[in-house]
């Protein structure tokens, strides 16, 4: 088993220093002991931030989902429903407006149901051709007037028109077909009469005159309301699929990163064993029994958080069953560590943490610890808890040198490192010492804003 030393940095006080070595480990100098075999601890590759370091998941350059081609969006359908019902309307409503305007107007004929019938038969091509259909409907009414028929409810295609054309965003054309009906009735009522019938028709008052203007804007103003609230909703359709769109792939990432971060630590302790038990199956199985327990116990342990995580997605609004892990885990994290070939010195207590901050704090030290049994020289780390004001200064450091290819930035490992921080409000430093080695620094806040809340 595991050798466990602690020592106390100050007599009698905190914080402390503790230091968990490999089962070879057993002087205190930090040399390793005869008994240890060569090359037990692997060969590392690059370090997971490296440059050009392949991801565990990267994507195909075609991510793209199915997609169905060879058929052309099919355009909007004709309003037949509603078309034919503003038809009978306009024909029932001005047939009976006939009897009660009878002497004073002309009397329906086939030329007057004519016009009425393609005032409202273009309305079947209003959601197509809004513009040209508020056109031709405020001429087809202005024609039926000019001709001195009864006044009805000849006006109801036009209203239908102009509201198409100002939901459709044809504005222009809604607010000119309408001006310019007003404009001809008004001509006609005050000054063509006289040549129009029906005969012997007299003026129209300015009153008359404003009363249509009145009816005119309130259409234009309903229709302009209309086209608000329609954008507005629209808006808020986007928002909402926008604000999923993020909360998926946000969720997305925070999965990706509990796998990364679990896996990555216990598949590398699983290799590093695996290498030792080989080494040592023939000339010492003891050891080899030993390295094969540390194996099961990874795998074992690395199994249950991936159930953990997968719980999470498959009963979304339960709360989680087991608790996530935090730093009171570390010194497990560290006899892992150990169970690697990595000698590890942790120096200081962890304080309270809210369970996000703790879930973090965790993740960054496992995964700092694993770049330095997978891509560094040494076999010897050291973390660092301090609290330093509102913030926990949690630091990482090996002695190096870094195996393989020159480490760098661009790794999975420590993107997920400082997506954490930052979901925080923390930062995350890593990056070669002066004096050789390598050192994460993470800044993390004592409290988030939800705790504020």
């Amino acid at each position: 088993m595991a050798v466990m030393e602690e020592q106390r940095v100050r007599r009698g006080g905190p914080p402390r220093r503790w230091r968990h070595g490999p089962p070879w480990w057993n002087r205190a100098d930090g040399r390793s002991a005869p008994g240890r075999p060569a090359g037990s601890g692997g060969t590392p590759g690059p370090r997971a931030d490296s440059p050009g370091a392949p991801g565990p998941y990267s994507q195909s350059p075609d991510a793209s989902g199915p997609h169905i081609g060879g058929r052309g969006v099919p355009g909007p359908h004709r309003p037949w429903l509603s078309t034919v019902l503003c038809t009978a309307l306009v024909l029932a409503g001005s047939h009976f407006a006939a009897r009660g305007q009878h002497g004073h107007r002309e009397p329906l004929d086939g030329y007057a149901y004519a016009l009425l019938l393609v005032a409202s038969g273009l309305l079947l091509w209003r959601h197509r051709h809004p513009g040209l259909v508020a056109y031709g409907t405020a001429a087809a009414t202005l024609a039926y007037l000019a001709a001195g028929y009864p006044y009805g409810p000849v006006f109801a295609a036009v209203a239908v028109s102009c509201f198409s054309a100002v939901v459709a965003g044809h504005r222009r054309a809604a607010w000119t077909s309408v001006g310019l009906l007003w404009a001809g009735h008004a001509l006609i009522a005050l000054w063509l009469y006289r040549w129009l019938p029906p005969p012997g028709d007299g003026p129209s008052s300015w009153g008359q005159e404003l009363v249509v203007a009145t009816w005119v804007v309130a259409v234009v103003a309903v229709s302009e309301l209309a086209r608000a609230r329609r954008e507005q909703w629209a808006q808020e359709r986007a928002e909402r699929a926008r604000a999923a769109r993020r909360r998926a792939d946000e969720e997305r990432l925070r999965i990706a990163r509990e796998l990364h971060d679990v896996l990555a630590h216990s598949i590398s302790v699983i290799n590093v064993q695996a290498g030792a038990g080989l080494a040592l199956l023939d000339i010492d199985p003891e050891q080899a029994r030993t390295a094969l327990t540390a194996i099961r116990a990874a795998s074992k342990e690395a199994l249950g958080e991936v159930r953990q995580v997968l719980d999470t997605l498959r009963t979304p609004g339960d709360a989680p069953r087991a608790p996530a892990p935090g730093l009171g885990r570390l010194p497990e994290l560290v006899e892992q560590a150990a169970g690697a070939g990595l000698t590890v010195e942790v120096d200081g207590d962890p304080p309270r943490l809210p369970p996000g901050t703790d879930l973090a704090a965790f993740r960054i030290v496992q995964e700092a610890l694993t770049n330095v049994v997978r891509h560094s020289g040494s076999r010897h780390a050291r973390v660092r808890l301090d609290q330093d004001g509102g913030a926990l200064r949690l630091r990482v450091d090996d002695d190096g040198p870094a195996t393989g290819a020159a480490a760098g930035g661009s790794g999975n490992g420590l993107a997920g490192m400082r997506e954490r921080a930052a979901a925080l409000g923390g930062t995350i430093d890593a990056g070669a010492r002066p004096d050789g080695g390598w050192r994460v620094l993470a800044v993390l806040p004592l409290t988030t804003e939800e705790d504020d809340r």
